[in-house]
């Protein structure tokens, strides 16, 4: 037994701000930021320096509780290879960690990390810009062995070769049945029901949003063109100015959601699939939902590439994984951790928010890559009408 994601949001009577975030990142896509990984590198001091420092998000990985006789997936990390982790959570936003190490990565020197966690978008962007060093497939055959297939090969990594999932999660429709029985099935429903009117909310987060609107409308969020996003802008426009939305948010949503200030809401699986409120349930639109990740990312720089990479391969051994999935609740993204989950919370397996059936994962879509100039414009003709 050990001390999880859930208990913690029950006992502190909060949310845990985990997972993609808003903003619109300012412009860094200039040549003079541009780096190459092959030549913009460190010696690896693993063999001798056995530490390694990590940027992650709160709330995110397993704890050690000496009440159960529990040691994290961490410790034992560190017990197995003789390392000392220094395990920072200091990213809350994708935006503000940005601007904490962008100077540094576009001028080729250390940040003093040697991993970082970032969702797919940004860490698209920093690969993109050359910030993040290779894995050595060599040195991580868990993660091409045990990734889970619908995250194999996103268009901006198709071969996993930068990056490798963390924890991922859905976007989707969630509501409180305490206050609503009949809930929406499509987002065109949940924008239109006159029933709903102020009572619902959509994400802030551009990506999740529009991605589920693009679906609703017949689009393709991974391929759609410049006509079809202001169709879709369009029609988000219109509901809010005739007072269906009641706020764009981030995870503050649970809030009203669970006070019944809100019925029905677009909303991220694991904050739903963690909540300690029984009446909140979490469900697929019949279009579609997005699916996501926040990635592990080792920039360029980092004195200990190879610790990094015994970090990844670690975490994708199934049986480490079931331990952090039993703590997250989000989506496990390695194959196999199910089987061990049997052992470590029976209640957890067969739940498709964690351990997705393949079935589950058809009705998954992501969000387009993006190119520099498109992402200013489309983050900013979202944010005119977001407000945020």
């Amino acid at each position: 037994m050990q001390v999880t994601r859930r208990g913690l949001l029950k006992g502190a009577g909060g949310v845990a701000f985990v997972g993609a975030s808003v903003g619109v990142l300012p412009l860094f896509g200039t040549p003079n930021r541009r780096q190459d990984p092959a030549t913009c590198f460190a010696p690896d001091r693993s063999a001798t320096d056995r530490q390694l420092t990590i940027s992650n998000w709160p709330v995110y990985i397993d704890q050690d509780d000496p009440k159960h006789h529990y040691l994290s997936t961490m410790t034992r990390f560190e017990k197995h290879y003789g390392v000392t982790v220094n395990y920072h959570t200091d990213i809350n936003d994708n935006v503000q960690f940005f601007a904490k190490v962008q100077n540094q990565l576009g001028s080729c020197s250390s940040t003093g990390r040697d991993m970082m966690v970032l969702t797919d978008w940004m860490a698209a962007r920093m690969i993109n810009m050359g910030w993040i060093q290779p894995m050595d497939p060599a040195r991580v055959p868990n993660l091409h062995k045990n990734i889970l297939s619908s995250l194999r090969a996103p268009d901006w990594d198709p071969e996993r070769r930068f990056s490798a999932p963390w924890q991922a999660g859905f976007t989707g429709i969630a509501y409180n049945a305490k206050y609503l029985d009949n809930p929406p099935k499509t987002v065109t429903e949940l924008l239109t029901r006159p029933d709903l009117r102020g009572k619902i909310s959509v994400l802030s987060e551009m990506r999740d949003t529009m991605g589920l609107l693009l679906l609703a409308m017949g689009y393709d969020s991974d391929h759609f063109t410049p006509a079809q996003w202001n169709k879709a802008l369009a029609f988000l426009n219109n509901a809010k100015n005739s007072g269906q939305i009641r706020a764009f948010t981030g995870n503050e949503y649970l809030d009203d959601l669970g006070a019944g200030n809100v019925v029905a809401c677009l909303a991220w699986s694991g904050d739903i699939a963690a909540s300690p409120n029984p009446h909140l349930r979490f469900i697929i639109p019949q279009d579609g939902m997005m699916i996501w990740s926040d990635n592990m990312l080792i920039p360029n720089m980092t004195n200990h590439l190879s610790l990094a990479e015994d970090w990844v391969n670690w975490y994708y051994r199934p049986d480490i994984a079931a331990y952090l999935a039993d703590y997250n609740w989000y989506v496990c993204p390695v194959q196999g951790a199910e089987h061990y989950m049997k052992q470590i919370d029976p209640s957890a397996v067969g739940n498709p928010l964690i351990f997705p059936t393949p079935e589950y994962l058809k009705r998954t879509h992501q969000f387009m890559a993006l190119q520099e100039y498109q992402i200013r414009n489309y983050e900013g003709d979202f944010s005119n009408v977001s407000g945020v």
